[in-house]
């Protein structure tokens, strides 16, 4: 059995994954589903910071990264607002991750620093598009196209 055809279906599993669950906690705050946010029940009313905002990232983010498109700039983007999240939220609790409640949010920074670095995978938007673009005729500057009159 070949294993390294298996890193691109893999990575794409890893991204799909990740992205969903990330979406899921922006739904759940910004508009109160599956149980509302994990700390009220309830939605974060808008435009509230930063949960609020912190929230739509979660939902774009993680919807962008889903789909994979534009998935290193919302990966890169989702990874940064869960740094922020540790380090300003969490950490001052105590230095450890698993004293101070933050270990989702490590998980999921460097989860997203991962796709952001490595790509979406064959199993994305991006990669229909980029297939899209490399099959489409290009036009030469040696071949110029018939003018009519």
């Amino acid at each position: 059995m070949n294993v390294s055809r298996l890193g691109g279906p893999t990575l794409s599993l890893f991204r799909i994954v990740t992205g969903l669950l990330f979406m899921l906690h922006g739904l759940s705050s910004v508009f109160g589903l599956f149980g509302g946010n994990p700390t009220t029940g309830a939605a974060i009313p808008f435009g509230s910071w930063p949960g609020w905002w912190a929230a739509l990232i979660q939902l774009v983010c993680g919807a962008l990264v889903l789909a994979g498109l534009l998935t290193r700039p919302a990966a890169l983007l989702a990874s940064g607002s869960m740094a922020y999240a540790y380090f300003v939220v969490h950490q001052p609790e105590d230095l450890l991750p698993l004293h101070n409640g933050g270990e989702l949010s490590a998980l999921f920074c460097w989860s997203f620093l991962l796709v952001a670095a490595l790509g979406s995978g064959p199993w994305a938007l991006d990669a229909l598009f980029a297939r899209r673009r490399a099959d489409a005729p290009q036009a030469s500057v040696a071949d110029p196209a018939p003018v009519s009159a």
